[in-house]
């Protein structure tokens, strides 16, 4: 998996080291969800049912590079 400095720097935060590298490549294979930010960034979205929380991960610009990895307590899925 390929991922910015800043990824591997927040990833050690307590809140973000339970997020695990198989729910990550999920999310980014099977997103429930996807968006694209104004700066070109790739948004995507996926309910991980083990901790019932969606994640949302941000990817660069080339769609593969993970930028950050998160449980996004606002995500509704539905939603545009």
């Amino acid at each position: 998996m390929k991922c910015t400095q800043y990824f591997l720097f927040i990833k050690q935060r307590p809140d973000r080291a339970i997020i695990k590298e198989e729910w990550i490549l999920d999310t980014i294979k099977k997103p429930v969800k996807t968006g694209v930010q104004s700066d070109g960034r790739i948004r995507k979205w996926k309910f991980i049912r083990e901790v019932g929380k969606y994640l949302r991960v941000v990817l660069l610009e080339d769609g593969e590079t993970v930028h950050n990895a998160f449980f996004d307590r606002n995500f509704k899925e539905g939603e545009k």
